[in-house]
Formats: structure tokens, C-alpha cells, sequence
């Protein structure tokens, strides 16, 4: 029930969120593309993330699903807030961040050694939330990975 009820607040939030408070441009790109790049790349290991879930891209949100696969997080509600709290331990704020990881809080109070972990890995690794990954797509993840001291 805790589960549909986040998921469904995610739903209302997210289109006055890319609309209002995202100004970056839209990639131009599919993810059939993506998954064309070598074998090794970021948007080789994007675009089968987005395809393994069916999911589209979404527009403005494409840093998002990137942040899935460089810290390797899943899709369930609790993975979703657990990756919140790897990004504000990265240096990531915002307010749509705060909604998340003080919902999930509240929500899955049982969780929060892993919140508590996650958070901390975040702030082991060097700040890379707000890298340009649309030119980064080539990249192989292990090297981003490495670079950055993602674990």
C-alpha cells in the first residue's frame, strides 16, 4: 500500500516537476540508439536498463535513469528512495530530492540503515550528479565508475 502510494505521488509530481523546475534540454535520442554504442558504454548500459524495465525515456528526467545505472540501483520504491539519499550524500539538493528521502523516511522507517548507507557511499564518491551526461554517453561505465569512486 506504502508502495502505491509513493509511486502515485511520483506520478502527480513528475510532469510539473520536468515542466517548472528542469531547464535542461531533452536529449535527442532513443533507446535504440543508445544500445547500438559499444558494449562498454554508459549509453549502451542505459539504454538496456531502459529497455530490461520497458521504460521510455522521459524527457528532461534522462539524468535519472543514468544515476540507476552508475550506482547500480534497482526500480523498487525503497531502491528509488535509497538512491535519493546516495545523491544528497553526493551533494545533491533539491526540493524534489527532499520530498523523496523525507517520505521514504516516514514510510520505511525499517529502512533506514540502508538509507543511512547509501547516504554514505554517496559521500565517498566524488560529486557527479550534475555532470553532463549526455556527453558521456560513449564513455565506458567502469571508467566513469572508477573516476568518480562510485560504489
Amino acid at each position: 500500500m506504502k508502495d502505491k502510494i509513493i509511486e502515485k505521488m511520483y506520478e502527480i509530481s513528475k510532469k510539473p516537476y520536468q515542466k517548472w523546475f528542469k531547464r535542461n534540454e531533452p536529449w535527442k535520442t532513443t533507446s535504440q540508439e543508445l544500445i547500438e554504442l559499444p558494449e562498454q558504454s554508459l549509453g549502451f548500459h542505459l539504454g538496456s536498463f531502459l529497455l530490461r524495465y520497458n521504460f521510455q525515456i522521459q524527457e528532461k528526467l534522462e539524468d535519472h535513469d543514468v544515476f540507476h545505472v552508475l550506482t547500480n540501483t534497482g526500480v523498487s520504491v525503497v531502491e528509488e528512495i535509497g538512491m535519493q539519499y546516495y545523491l544528497l550524500g553526493n551533494g545533491k539538493r533539491s526540493l524534489y530530492l527532499f520530498m523523496v528521502v523525507t517520505t521514504g523516511f516516514f514510510f520505511y522507517p525499517r529502512q533506514f540503515h540502508y538509507y543511512l548507507n547509501q547516504y554514505d557511499k554517496g559521500k565517498k564518491a566524488h560529486q557527479f550528479y550534475d555532470l553532463d551526461f549526455q556527453k558521456m554517453l560513449t564513455i565506458p561505465v567502469k571508467t566513469i565508475r572508477k573516476t568518480f569512486n562510485i560504489i
